[in-house]
């Protein structure tokens, strides 16, 4: 499966992966005239920048508002139509059978987009990810490394390779 791996130099440049994801997720439902469901984990450490790439993507995908963690909510909904972005920080998750109870089988729809952090809290519970998205710290900047783990996250790489700069 395809993997990539970009050297993130400041937030604009995070926010940029996010932004691009958007694009190719948004070009792919124009080319197709079809939802697929999106679902991704994001993996990193606390400050690592997975809020502010789920920032890029939302106002990516139109969105004019705040973008905030889900920290104390557990999930950040986005309606941006025809899509359906939901955030998800699994942190603060003291038992995965608290996903059952808010119907997280719900959120994995064909119109909904799914970013999920710290899915190790979840195991079991979620459904499997398209893309894994490892943010790693490289001192005051950030590697971020975006691995494919089916189909759909294949072609999105491949779209996002040809498109990120």
């Amino acid at each position: 499966m395809k993997q990539l791996k970009y050297f993130l130099t400041d937030e604009a440049a995070t926010v940029a992966v996010g932004d691009t994801l958007a694009k190719v997720l948004q070009w792919q439902y124009e080319k197709q005239q079809a939802q697929q469901a999106l679902v991704v984990f994001l993996n990193g450490d606390l400050g690592a920048g997975k809020t502010t790439l789920i920032r890029g993507f939302v106002r990516g995908m139109g969105h004019q508002g705040h973008v905030k963690s889900p920290t104390y909510t557990l999930v950040e909904p986005y309606e941006l139509p025809p899509w359906q972005v939901y955030h998800f920080d699994l942190y603060r998750l003291a038992d995965p059978e608290e996903l059952e109870y808010m119907g997280i089988r719900d959120y994995f729809s064909e119109n909904c987009c799914c970013f999920i952090e710290w899915p190790e809290k979840g195991i079991g519970l979620l459904a499997n990810a398209d893309i894994i998205i490892n943010m790693i710290y490289q001192g005051e900047q950030r590697t971020i490394e975006l691995r494919a783990c089916s189909v759909r996250g294949q072609g999105i790489l491949q779209q996002f390779e040809q498109i990120h700069c």
